[in-house]
């Protein structure tokens, strides 16, 4: 009788727990079974895997062979096990040696041919093995994506054969090399000197981005809401190596293309107002990522607010406040990261002319009313921020708006600064203040207090909506590299609630 041990990964959500392949070798009528709980993926392995080792002129040995994937109770999928199986056969036969096989983990799905296909999930995958300090080995195509990990020892083979020459010592295969490129930013082609006028709104998306508070942008069609929103990632700081890395795990997972060479760069997800809920939050079984956790650390932008599904939109409430989102399906229950920057548009009304000079509105008030009313109040009180977005005049078309305008390089240095002066006070941006550190750092002299007060009951906004305002006049004190939050900068603050009645 012989046994081998091999070490590989699962996947579930962004984690990717440890799977220990054990393999027997026994006599009695040629057979192969995998235990362990194999979905239909898995349990094909099993003729790939025979096909591979046949045709790279390996012994398939005629014996009874029993294959656990340990843990027993964890559900395994896909055809990243079929390395480990082939490997695990090999080292049970005594075709390749097992003395350095605890040093390693494999993973890679097989063609018949032995050679190696990509998986997904293999940035959580070397994450978890650096953790364990072992090398990971996989195909060649998902090089680039596990060299992100810093410091981890990585190495990429093309074919079944290859890794068996490195473990016979045949031919070792060096470890790859971190990308020289995984460190940059993109370079936007968008820039908020393209937009002409409307300071008003550049300003609110300054502080929304200093902050990375929630913004709702209400205003006629053409007046440059989504031009306006496409632009706010220009200005956002890029991603530290942390944040970029659980961003990439979710790319990772949802066989998402990841761009090594700009990862830095935060994610702006724009899904189409007929999106589901399950598209929008994730779900499916097992369950996926959705829209809001590939915006992880980035923006979710959502256009046209009112025409999404009202179900839909409520299912944001909770990863709002929570910044992460729990599916539970009846075999898996699984928890995705969703700590994401909301920036909403809408129109006023169904034609979308209501308060517009250039063209008369053509809605009754029963009309408006229904159409503002697929947006729920509780989500609107999720909202830091409300503005709108009028019509400039004709005129400032015909101007030269490089020569008027603020760039987007100029604006990112004082977001930036701001959002570093947040950080280094309370270790986080100031959307996530709490409220033992609102009270700590949002404090206001008692007429300042008397006038948000006030300014409270005549909107009749909600204790969360008081929160929400000292967190977004907080930024805009740091925007006036102040350390107190003044009178004007509370008023500002205050002026961006002012179509909460009107909305609502």
């Amino acid at each position: 009788m012989s046994l081998a041990t091999i070490y590989t990964r699962s996947s579930a959500g962004i984690q990717a727990p440890l799977v220990t392949v054990e393999t027997h070798l026994a006599n009695g009528l040629p057979s192969l079974n995998i235990v362990g709980l194999p979905e239909a993926a898995v349990k094909e392995s099993k003729d790939r895997v025979r096909s591979a080792l046949i045709n790279c002129q390996f012994e398939f040995p005629a014996k009874r062979i029993t294959i656990n994937l340990a843990p027993a109770d964890l559900p395994k999928e896909g055809g990243r096990f079929d390395l480990p199986i082939a490997l695990s056969i090999l080292a049970a036969s005594g075709q390749i040696p097992d003395n350095e096989l605890m040093f390693y983990e494999f993973l890679g799905e097989l063609s018949l041919s032995g050679d190696l296909r990509a998986i997904k999930g293999a940035l959580p995958a070397a994450i978890a093995c650096k953790t364990d300090k072992r090398t990971l080995c996989l195909p060649n195509q998902n090089e680039q994506e596990a060299s992100l990990v810093s410091d981890a020892n990585i190495i990429s083979a093309p074919h079944l054969l290859a890794v068996c020459s490195h473990l016979q010592g045949q031919q070792i295969i060096p470890l790859t090399s971190p990308s020289v490129h995984s460190r940059k930013t993109i370079s936007s082609t968008l820039d908020f000197s393209d937009v002409q006028g409307q300071q008003h709104a550049k300003r609110a998306l300054e502080i929304a981005a200093a902050g990375r508070h929630s913004l709702l942008m209400s205003g006629p069609p053409g007046t440059g809401k989504s031009m306006l929103a496409s632009r706010l990632p220009s200005i956002l700081p890029p991603l530290n190596e942390k944040e970029a890395v659980e961003t990439a795990s979710i790319y990772s997972i949802s066989q998402q293309t990841i761009d090594s060479g700009h990862w830095l760069t935060p994610p702006f997800r724009s899904p189409h107002h007929t999106a589901s809920s399950v598209a929008l939050v994730g779900g499916g079984s097992p369950p996926k990522p959705g829209e809001i956790s590939l915006a992880h650390h980035g923006v979710l932008f959502l256009d046209e607010l009112p025409e999404f599904n009202r179900k839909t939109l409520e299912v944001l409430r909770e990863p709002i406040e929570n910044g992460k989102i729990f599916i539970s399906r009846a075999n898996h229950q699984t928890e995705f990261p969703a700590n994401f920057q909301l920036i909403t548009a809408m129109n006023p009304c169904p034609c979308g002319y209501l308060g517009d000079h250039s063209r008369r509105c053509q809605c009754s008030s029963a009309q408006i009313i229904r159409y503002r009313n697929k947006i729920s109040g509780p989500l609107l009180d999720r909202m830091d921020m409300y503005i709108e977005v009028p019509r400039v005049a004709t005129e400032l078309l015909r101007k030269n708006p490089t020569n008027n305008e603020e760039s987007s390089a100029i604006i990112s240095q004082r977001v930036q600064q701001a959002q570093t002066t947040a950080i280094e006070r309370q270790g986080q941006p100031n959307h996530l203040l709490s409220t033992p550190q609102i009270a700590q750092y949002c404090q206001l002299c008692d007429d300042d207090h008397q006038l948000l007060e006030q300014a409270i009951d005549k909107l009749g906004l909600s204790h969360r909506a008081y929160h929400r305002i000292l967190r977004v006049a907080r930024t805009i004190a740091d925007l006036d590299k102040q350390e107190r939050i003044q009178k004007g900068h509370l008023t500002e603050a205050l002026s961006y609630r002012r179509l909460d009645k009107q909305i609502g």
